[in-house]
């Protein structure tokens, strides 16, 4: 059964098309053109700004024509993960899926659930005749993912709404009307590099098999993060046998935690023995403490030939330190909300190698105060090298007595018999931006229940994205 055969058919047919188009972060040249021709087809107006963000304009249904703009918006781009066996090329083919029971999975990479359901729901209502709604901005965003710079360019003059559908939420039990603000931290920096002879033997470390996921609305899962991992190994190894590191790579994005690892280390041959006797128990004991969260977790240890530079052992030990002490997870809790993060970071990305390396984190907080304090958490553990805090986005300030709040929430207790959770999330929206641009906008995001979000486990559950357009269109009907 082909996607586009779902129903309803006007959402799963455009996410279908999407999906068949390469969209990475900063790499949405073809999502853009496709869009452009997209709303070009249906005769609407279609505006593309200079960074790339789309605006498709559709009059408001008969009656309706003089009634407030709505604007609809989410995100063209997407996250690329794949498994460490897959040879999936991101760059030329499109996203390959399959129906599996309620649920529509990607093979071996993530799906794109996150945001590309929002986005075809979008075309979907801008390609509808059947619909209710006032005059539509349909607003597609570029660049989400990595750095937020689509709605960092928008200016106070491109959209005329005064109400905002944000379309990227992942939970269809809920509508989210908060978000935290969050800066990518990035340490740089040298070290020295040493030449040991013929007394050791060198082995290929692979650190595998994690759950990996979203480093924001995930982190308080305590999902295993590689680089951790890793650290911690090798820190174990030390206290047995002469060990020295060679090359660490680790991480893709900044805003996923890391799922793979790989690393050259060095052990001298003399202590060959308490390594193998050491090194089965130490990932036997580190696989043990994750079983719970991440049960696929596997470090293999492969001998390799070759005579390679080591990291000089001050800088090492230094290195290691500073990865273990460095905050990563859950930094604190919002008081008197158990169940939402304040402030979070995910040491996200490492390169170590020929002398030069850099760590990246992804810290996330909704007082900014606290976030200040965990960068400079971030400077102590690497004291000698060079840190920089790249596009930092603010927070998105709840607003509970919101009417279109309000609206929103009787629409989806005449819908679903039941209230929506009302939250904010640990996470960055693209609202908190827009919202500083366009202070009068009354803004929400709701979306379908999407699981496994920045990773190849990702899927998008079929019977919620009914559930998340029924609302959508009885909502639109409303406003």
């Amino acid at each position: 059964m082909r996607i586009s055969a779902l129903k309803p058919n006007g959402i799963w047919k455009h996410f279908e098309a999407i999906n068949a188009i390469p969209r990475a972060s900063t790499k949405e040249e073809q999502i853009i053109k496709y869009m452009i021709a997209f709303g070009e087809s249906l005769n609407l107006e279609t505006i593309v700004d200079a960074t790339g963000n789309v605006i498709i304009k559709k009059p408001g249904t008969y009656g309706r024509e003089n009634d407030s703009a709505v604007v609809l918006q989410g995100h063209l781009d997407m996250v690329h993960q794949k498994t460490v066996t897959s040879n999936f090329d991101f760059e030329t083919q499109g996203i390959e899926m399959f129906i599996d029971n309620d649920w529509v999975k990607a093979k071996e990479t993530t799906l794109g659930a996150d945001n590309g359901i929002g986005v075809a729901a979008i075309m979907a209502v801008l390609s509808a005749n059947n619909i209710s709604h006032p005059p539509i901005e349909g607003l597609f965003t570029i660049d989400e993912e990595m750095g937020m710079t689509g709605a960092m360019a928008l200016t106070k003059n491109q959209l005329k709404g005064k109400i905002l559908l944000n379309l990227d939420s992942e939970e269809d039990d809920e509508i989210t009307i908060g978000c935290a603000g969050g800066v990518d931290v990035e340490i740089t920096g040298n070290y020295n590099l040493e030449i040991v002879n013929n007394d050791f033997q060198y082995y290929e470390i692979s650190v595998s098999g994690l759950s990996g996921g979203h480093s924001g609305v995930d982190i308080h899962l305590n999902l295993g993060n590689a680089i951790r991992i890793f650290a911690n190994y090798v820190l174990e190894l030390k206290n047995k046998v002469d060990v020295k590191v060679c090359e660490i790579l680790a991480g893709t994005l900044t805003n996923v935690i890391p799922r793979d690892l790989n690393s050259t280390i060095a052990i001298r041959k003399t202590d060959f023995t308490d390594f193998e006797k050491c090194n089965e128990n130490i990932i036997s004991n580190i696989k043990t403490k994750h079983q719970t969260t991440d049960k696929n977790l596997n470090i293999k240890c492969s001998p390799v030939k070759g005579i390679f530079s080591v990291v000089d052992e001050i800088f090492l030990k230094q290195l290691l330190k500073g990865i273990q002490t460095m905050p990563n997870g859950v930094f604190s809790m919002t008081e008197g909300l158990d169940d939402l993060v304040q402030t979070s970071n995910s040491i996200a990305k490492i390169k170590l190698q020929n002398g030069t390396f850099s760590i990246a984190c992804h810290t996330r907080s909704s007082v900014n105060a606290e976030r200040d304090l965990v960068v400079q958490k971030i400077r102590d553990s690497f004291p000698n090298g060079k840190t920089e805090e790249i596009g930092p986005y603010p927070g998105w300030e709840p607003d509970p007595k919101s009417q279109l709040l309000n609206i929103a929430q009787k629409c989806y207790q005449e819908i679903n018999d039941v209230a929506p959770k009302v939250k904010s999330i640990h996470a960055g929206l693209e609202c908190g931006i827009i919202s500083e641009k366009y202070p009068n906008m009354e803004m929400i995001s709701f979306g379908p229940n999407i699981l496994g979000a920045h990773s190849p486990e990702e899927r998008l559950q079929i019977s919620s994205t009914q559930k998340f357009w029924k609302f959508l269109t009885t909502l639109l009907k409303e406003l």
